[in-house]
């Protein structure tokens, strides 16, 4: 028969593999957690990132944190070319059109897009000189015949159709007239953009960032003031609203967050622009 020495070895080694047994187990869950934590991790990084590419790809000019800002281009001509961001200082870049040419008086015309949806426009030079002065110019050199509508947003109190700045969709954020000018000018204190209402699209906490992008609201939107300020209104749109919201504006916008804002269901493209 085992003695009693036998037995109480026994039981001890037991006790041992048992607690070894324990420690394995734990050591194989403590790694695995630090496996689990990394990978959350590096999830977690990823997903951030893709939010601000997607928040640098709609909102880095134009209203919202805004969107889709112009950047200025090396020439004022219809093709836009890329160049570098403008700084944040409160000083014009580049060949900017003289305020004078606003004359501070309206200005009417057409804002044909598709060929067929023609919306009657009023610039108001005496609110807005710099900005209207400087719309009259590109429209005169046909700065905007063939440049699309590149971003449309689609919630209940955020309806704008941004346009003016590139010849393709893939390029719109990037399209600018070759410079850049501030101040910012009639901006609503209230920060509510009317439905009609055509306003200047920037780069966010820049008032001297305006180029040629400018956005359409069609339905009562809020947008709240940035350090720069608010959006330049140029003026309002006078007769056609409806026929852009029923052709274009309804169908929605294609995006990948469903956010309702991305480029229009409906390509958009200025075809004509006049102004008297």
């Amino acid at each position: 028969m085992p003695s009693k020495n036998d037995r109480e070895a026994r039981l001890a080694r037991e006790r041992l593999r048992s607690y070894q047994a324990r420690q394995t187990v734990h050591e194989r869950g403590a790694k695995r957690r630090r496996r689990d934590n990394l990978i959350a991790g590096i999830a977690i990084v990823v997903v951030a990132a893709a939010a601000v590419g997607l928040q640098l790809t709609y909102f880095g000019a134009g209203p919202g944190k805004p969107v889709a800002k112009a950047t200025p281009t090396s020439t004022a001509t219809p093709t836009p070319t890329a160049t570098p961001t403008p700084t944040a200082t409160a000083a014009n870049q580049g060949d900017v059109p003289s305020k004078s040419i606003a004359a501070g008086r309206n200005w009417t015309g057409t804002l044909t897009l598709n060929k067929n949806i023609n919306l009657g426009v009023t610039l108001d030079g005496k609110a807005a000189p710099q900005a209207v002065s400087s719309t009259i110019s590109l429209i005169r050199k046909g700065w905007y015949t063939g440049t699309v509508c590149h971003r449309l947003t689609t919630s209940s109190d955020f309806k704008v159709l941004q346009c003016g700045g590139a010849k393709t969709v893939s390029a719109g954020p990037t399209g600018g007239p070759g410079y850049s000018y501030g101040p910012i000018e009639n901006a609503p204190s209230n920060n509510v953009y009317k439905k009609g209402v055509i306003a200047m699209a920037r780069q966010s906490d820049n008032a001297y960032s305006n180029g040629s992008q400018f956005f359409i609201v069609y339905g009562d939107t809020t947008i709240p003031a940035d350090s720069a300020g608010g959006y330049t209104v140029i003026g309002q749109v006078t007769s056609g609203l409806d026929t852009m919201i029923s052709d274009i504006a309804s169908k929605g916008s294609d995006n990948s967050n469903s956010s309702g804002d991305g480029v229009p269901k409906v390509a958009t493209t200025i075809t004509a622009f006049t102004i008297k």
